[in-house]
C-alpha cells in the first residue's frame, strides 16, 4: 500500500507541477530542493506515475555511489509498500534487483555509462534524473554530456533532470538547455528543521592534511567532540570524516562512550548499511561516516553532526605518474549538505571542527574531478563514444589538455585506442568491463597467461584496496582475502566472479611474450605496449598460458605489472627503489598502527624487483611509498613492461667528462651497460655542451680581459642593440656552437674546458660580417685618455660606464666623456691622490661649478703636496705632486 501520508509531507511536491511543465516543455530542467525535501524519492516516483498522478513512464536515475543507489531504491519502494526489485529497483557493480515491472531503476553513474555505451538510445527509458551532480564525479560529468548528446542526435524527447542540494544551478541550466538557451530551475522551498552551528576548533594547531595523511591530534580532537555532543545533545550523531582509516581511529578513541558506535562507508558490507540507514532500536548511536552520507539518504535519529571538514578526493599526480586519493578541506557547499543531515527530522547541531574565521576562506563548491583526476577511464569512454578529444561533448568544464595526452598515451600503448585515438574493439571490450582501463589490460592479458579466475581475483584485489590490515605484500593479501571473512574478503570474491565472468567473455584475445627482449617504441605515459604488441597467445577465458601452473606469488606480480608497467622496480638500497618512470620508492617501514601483519611485508624487503600496485607520496618527500607490492623477477618486468624497454647508445656527461655507451633500460632502469669503442663526433659534441649548460660556463678560463670584453660586449647590446649580440649566460649557452665550435669540438671532459680561453673565443662573436666589429673600440673604448695623458681603464660591468680617475688628471677637461657615438654618458669617479673616491660625477662641467669648490677645501689639507686650483679648467692637468709639476 502507497504510503501517502509520507508522500504528502515532502515540500518537493510544490515543485512538481512546474517540473512537469519544464520537462512537457523543453526536455529538460534543474532541480534545486534542500536536502529532506523528497527530490531523490519522490520526484522519480512522480515523474513514473506510480502514485497515480501523469501518464506511467520508464525513469532512470543515476546516483554516484552504490549505497546511495541502494538506500533511494529501498526508501521508493518503502512508499511504494514494496520491496525493491518490483515497481522499483536498483543495479550496482556486482548486483541487480530488477524486473520487468520495474519503472523506477536507480543506478550508480558508472552503471549508466556501460548503458550508454551498450545502448546509446537508452531504447524503453523516458527520463534520466542525475542526483547529486554537485558533487562534480567525473562519471556523473560524463553521463551528462552523453545524455545531453542522445538528445542532440537519437532521442530528443528523452527529458533529462540534473538535481542536487547544493549546486551551480545556472551553470548546469545553461549546459543542459544547450543551442535553446537556458534550462528552466525548479526550485523547490525546504522546511528542514534549524540547524545550530557549533564551531568548535581544536585548541592547539594542527598539520594541514596532505596525501592519506591526517594529523592524529585532528582526529583525538574529533573523537573529543563526538563526546562533548553526546553530553550535551540528545539524539544520534553523524559524524563526517575524510576515509576508513580515520573512521577506524576514531572509533578506537570512543571506546567505552555509553552508545553503539557504527562504521559506514563505501566499502561496509550491504547489511551494516542497510542496517545504519533502517534505523535504530532505541539504543543511541554514534555514525562515523564518509562522504557517502552527504546526500540522498537519510540516516533515522540523527539529531547532531560533527564535521572533521575533511574529504577524500581523487589526484593525479602527473610528474611522478601516481593517481591516488588525497585529502582536502571540504567545501562551503558540503558542509551545508553535512549540516543539513540533523535538520532532516527535527531541530538539531552540527559540530564544525574549525573556526569560524575559516569557513569564508573554504572552496564554494569541490574542484570538479574532471580538472584534477586521472582521465584515461574518461579517454575510453570518449573514445568509445566517438569523440576522441571530448571536443563535442557538453561538459561544464572541459578537460586539461595534458590530462587527455596523457591518457591517450596510455591507452594507445596498451591497444585501446589507435593512432587516431578511436577506440579498438580490444579497447570496446575495455570500456565494458567496469574497471579502470589499466587493470582491464592486465584482466585480459593476464587471463591468457595465468587463466581467467587467478587474473580476475588479482584484478580485483587492485581495483579496491585491501585493508591495511591485510599488509603491504600483494600476495599475501591475495591468500588473505581468500580464507577471510570479513566483509571486504566477501565484496572482493563478488568482484571477482563478475570479473571472471567477463574476462571469460569472447573478445580480443591477448598474452604477454614471455623472455622478449625488445618492443616497439616507448611510452611516454609510462605504460606497457598493447596485448597485440607483445603477442596474441591463447583465448582470455582459455587459461591456457605459460604461466597458468604458477604459484600465487608469480600471478600476482605478473597481474600487478601488467596493470601498472611503470611501476615495476628494481632495488636501489636497502628498502629503496627505482619504478620504471623514473620515480624513487620506499617500502613503509612496519610497526605500531600501521595495520602490516609481522611478516607480510617482510618478503619485499628482500626483493630485487617489485610490481608497485599503490603508492602514495609522503610529506616532504621526493619519493614514493609502497603501500601494496608484488615481488617479480627481471624477466616479468621486462614482459610486462617491454613498450618501456630501450636499447641504443647513449653518449653524455657524467662526473665532469664525456661517457659512451651502449644501454639497454626499462624506462629510467638501467638493465646493462657496456663502453662504445667509437661514438658519433656529433653526440661527443652535445654531450660537452650538455655538461658546459649543465656546469655552467665558470668551466671556461676567464681572464680579466675576457670578462672586460664580455662586459663591453653586453653594455653595447644593452644601450646600441642589434648587431651586437647578447652575451648573458643563458645566450651564451644557447649559442655555444656558434664561438666554442673549435675548442668544443676537441673537449672531452672539464680539463679540456678549463683551458678554454673565454675572451679569445667570445671574440667570434663580434659582428665581423657587417662590418661593425671594426667600430667595436670607438663605441665602447676599453681605455679613455684622460687630460693628464694617462689611458684610464672603463668599468662596463654596471648599469653605466664608470671611469675612475684621479681629479688631478682632469684639470681643463671640461665635458663628461661619452661612448657609444656618444648615447651614453661616462659616470666619472673622482679620487684622491691616494686614490679614494672623493666624487661621483656624470656631468663634469656641473661638478666644476658647484662641486669642486667643497671637494677642494676638505682635501687640500690632507694633500697639501698636490695642486688644488681655484680655477680647475684652466689648470694644468697632472699625475704628481705640485713640486713635481714645478719641475716639469
Amino acid at each position: 500500500m502507497i504510503a501517502r501520508d509520507a508522500l504528502a509531507q515532502l515540500p518537493v511536491r510544490t515543485a512538481l507541477p512546474a517540473l512537469r511543465e519544464a520537462l512537457d516543455g523543453a526536455g529538460t530542467a534543474v532541480l534545486c530542493a534542500p536536502p529532506g525535501t523528497g527530490k531523490t524519492t519522490l520526484v522519480p516516483l512522480e515523474l513514473a506515475g506510480l502514485t497515480g498522478a501523469g501518464p506511467r513512464r520508464r525513469v532512470l536515475v543515476a546516483e554516484p555511489r552504490r549505497i546511495a543507489a541502494r538506500a533511494a531504491a529501498r526508501r521508493m519502494a518503502w512508499l511504494l509498500g514494496e520491496k525493491t526489485g518490483e515497481q522499483v529497483g536498483f543495479t550496482v557493480r556486482g548486483e541487480r534487483r530488477a524486473g520487468p515491472r520495474t519503472a523506477v531503476e536507480v543506478v550508480t553513474t558508472g552503471v549508466l555509462l556501460q548503458r550508454l555505451q551498450r545502448d546509446p538510445e537508452l531504447a524503453g527509458v523516458d527520463v534520466v534524473v542525475l542526483d547529486e551532480c554537485h558533487e562534480r564525479h567525473l562519471d556523473a560529468d560524463t553521463c551528462a554530456a552523453f545524455l545531453l548528446d542522445v538528445r542532440e542526435t537519437l532521442r530528443p524527447e528523452l527529458r533529462l533532470v540534473a538535481a542536487s542540494a547544493t549546486t551551480d544551478a545556472l551553470g548546469w541550466a545553461r549546459l543542459l538547455g544547450g543551442s535553446e538557451g537556458a534550462a528552466q530551475v525548479v526550485e523547490a522551498a525546504g522546511v528542514s528543521h534549524p540547524v545550530d552551528v557549533v564551531w568548535a576548533p581544536p585548541e592547539r594547531p594542527v598539520r594541514p592534511a596532505h596525501g592519506l595523511r591526517v594529523d592524529p591530534a585532528l582526529l583525538t580532537h574529533v573523537a573529543g567532540v563526538v563526546r562533548r555532543a553526546l553530553r550535551e545533545r540528545s539524539g544520534d550523531v553523524l559524524c563526517f570524516l575524510p576515509g576508513v582509516g580515520e573512521i577506524g581511529r576514531v572509533a578506537g578513541e570512543l571506546a567505552g562512550v555509553d552508545a553503539e558506535v557504527l562504521q559506514v562507508h563505501g566499502r561496509a558490507p550491504a547489511e551494516v548499511q542497510d542496517a545504519v540507514l533502517a534505523g535504530g532500536d532505541g539504543v543511541r548511536r554514534v555514525v562515523l561516516a564518509t562522504s557517502v552520507a552527504e546526500s540522498s539518504l537519510t540516516v533515522p535519529g540523527v539529531r547532531v553532526v560533527v564535521d572533521s571538514g575533511l574529504a577524500r578526493v581523487p589526484r593525479m599526480d602527473h610528474a611522478r605518474g601516481l593517481s591516488a586519493l588525497t585529502t582536502v578541506r571540504a567545501s562551503r557547499a558540503a558542509a551545508r549538505q553535512r549540516a543539513g543531515r540533523a535538520g532532516r527530522e527535527a531541530p538539531g547541531v552540527v559540530y564544525r571542527c574549525w573556526a569560524e574565521g575559516e569557513d569564508a576562506r573554504l572552496p564554494a563548491f569541490p574542484e570538479p574531478e574532471i580538472k584534477v583526476a586521472d582521465l584515461t577511464a574518461f579517454a575510453l569512454q570518449t573514445a568509445c563514444w566517438g569523440d576522441p578529444s571530448a571536443s563535442g561533448l557538453a561538459l561544464l568544464d572541459p578537460p586539461p589538455t595534458g590530462a587527455m595526452a596523457a591518457a591517450r598515451e596510455v591507452l594507445t600503448a596498451i591497444g585501446a585506442v589507435d593512432g587516431d585515438g578511436r577506440a579498438t574493439p580490444r579497447g570496446a571490450r575495455m570500456a565494458r568491463m567496469g574497471v579502470h582501463p589499466r587493470l582491464a589490460r592486465a584482466l585480459l592479458d593476464g587471463a591468457a597467461e595465468v587463466g581467467v579466475k587467478r587474473a580476475a581475483e588479482v584484478v580485483a584485489l587492485l581495483s579496491e584496496e585491501p585493508p591495511r590490515a591485510y599488509g603491504d605484500d600483494l600476495a599475501a593479501a591475495w591468500r588473505t582475502a581468500r580464507r577471510g571473512g570479513d566483509g571486504y574478503a566477501a565484496r572482493w570474491r563478488q568482484e571477482a566472479r563478475r570479473l571472471a565472468s567477463v574476462g571469460a567473455e569472447p573478445g580480443v584475445a591477448s598474452g604477454v611474450a614471455r623472455g622478449s627482449g625488445g618492443g616497439a617504441g616507448t611510452d611516454s605515459g609510462g605504460s606497457a605496449g598493447s596485448g597485440a604488441a607483445v603477442g596474441a597467445r591463447a583465448s582470455a577465458g582459455a587459461g591456457a598460458g605459460a604461466n597458468a601452473g604458477a604459484s600465487d606469488d608469480v600471478v600476482a606480480g605478473l597481474v600487478a605489472a601488467l596493470a601498472f608497467p611503470e611501476r615495476v622496480a628494481r632495488a636501489r638500497g636497502v628498502g629503496g627503489y627505482l619504478m620504471a618512470s623514473g620515480t624513487g620508492a620506499e617500502l613503509a617501514e612496519a610497526g605500531p598502527g600501521t595495520g602490516a601483519r609481522a611478516g607480510d611485508g617482510s618478503r619485499l624487503r628482500d626483493a630485487g624487483w617489485l610490481a608497485v600496485a599503490v603508492a602514495d607520496r609522503p610529506v616532504a618527500s621526493v619519493s614514493a611509498r609502497v603501500r601494496l607490492a608484488a615481488v617479480i623477477d627481471e624477466e616479468t618486468a621486462r614482459a610486462a613492461a617491454r613498450a618501456l624497454y630501450s636499447s641504443g647508445e647513449e653518449v653524455g656527461w657524467s662526473d665532469g667528462e664525456v661517457v659512451a655507451r651502449t644501454v639497454t633500460r626499462l624506462g629510467a632502469i638501467e638493465l646493462s651497460s657496456r663502453p662504445l669503442a667509437a661514438p658519433d663526433p656529433e653526440l661527443l659534441r652535445d654531450a660537452v655542451v650538455s655538461g658546459l649548460r649543465r656546469e655552467g660556463l665558470g668551466l671556461l678560463r676567464w681572464s680579466p680581459a675576457a670578462q672586460a670584453l664580455r662586459q663591453r660586449m653586453a653594455f653595447l647590446h644593452r644601450e646600441v642593440g642589434a648587431p651586437w649580440l647578447d652575451v648573458s649566460d643563458a645566450a651564451l649557452l644557447e649559442r655555444a656552437w656558434d664561438w666554442l665550435g673549435v675548442e668544443l669540438g676537441r673537449a672531452r671532459r672539464r680539463a679540456d674546458l678549463e683551458r678554454i680561453d673565454a675572451g679569445q673565443a667570445l671574440n667570434r662573436l663580434l659582428p665581423w660580417a657587417t662590418g661593425d666589429a671594426a667600430r667595436f673600440d670607438a663605441l665602447a673604448p676599453e681605455r679613455i685618455e684622460v687630460p693628464s695623458g694617462s689611458h684610464i681603464r672603463v668599468d662596463y660591468g654596471g648599469e653605466q660606464p664608470v671611469l675612475a680617475v684621479k681629479l688631478q688628471e682632469l684639470f681643463g677637461w671640461h665635458e663628461s666623456p661619452r661612448v657609444a657615438d656618444g648615447r651614453v654618458p661616462v659616470l666619472v669617479h673622482l679620487l684622491s691622490p691616494a686614490g679614494r673616491p672623493a666624487a661621483v660625477t656624470a656631468d663634469l662641467a656641473s661638478f666644476w661649478r658647484d662641486g669642486y669648490r667643497s671637494v677642494r677645501a676638505e682635501l687640500r689639507g690632507r694633500y697639501p703636496k698636490h695642486p688644488w686650483p681655484e680655477d680647475p679648467t684652466t689648470a694644468e692637468p697632472t699625475r704628481h705632486t705640485s713640486a713635481r709639476l714645478k719641475r716639469g
